[in-house]
């Protein structure tokens, strides 16, 4: 079993409110537009909690050239047995951009997360068989009302336990 959190448009920003939130996850993944330092605070994080949490993520269209270099504009991996594609713009069910929805035909990840939208959105789209995931927005850049993340597990092919984290403001 393994527990995620998922966070994406930080935008440079990241507070000890959203860290205790990742506390209990196994992984944290990361839809893109880091922002300034944001990579750098999820990374000690991850060290420092003696549990070495792993860190995933995607680049987005505000990371620099440093963040594109430690991170892609695509991911595709297993978590246990769901295979996961995660891009920042991607679009959502039916109305995925061109590149996505070519990418998602291609490879048929179980799992589709996307960002950039500042949208939260958990939507599962029968004809593609793929649930599509995106957080919302972390931080406080962006015209989104509400910071979220969402926490979910993966436990074998099961993705369950779904919960959305309102951050305040």
């Amino acid at each position: 079993m393994t527990r995620i959190g998922l966070l994406s448009d930080t935008h440079g920003f990241l507070d000890a409110a959203t860290l205790e939130h990742l506390a209990e996850c196994n992984e944290i993944w990361h839809g893109g537009d880091f922002g300034p330092a944001v990579i750098e605070q999820l990374e000690t994080f991850c060290s420092q909690t003696g549990s070495s949490k792993i860190l995933r993520g995607v680049y987005g269209n505000i990371d620099d050239h440093k963040t594109r270099l430690q991170f892609p504009e695509q991911l595709i991996f297993m978590c246990e047995e769901v295979k996961v594609m995660m891009r920042h713009i991607g679009g959502y069910p039916p109305k995925y951009n061109a590149a996505t929805k070519k990418e998602i035909i291609q490879h048929r990840p179980q799992l589709f997360i996307s960002g950039h939208s500042h949208i939260l959105k958990v939507m599962y789209d029968d004809q593609l068989q793929c649930l599509h995931m995106n957080p919302g927005a972390a931080g406080k850049q962006g015209w989104h009302k509400v910071r979220t993340l969402i926490h979910f597990v993966i436990d074998g092919n099961n993705i369950k336990n779904c919960e959305v984290i309102e951050l305040g403001r």
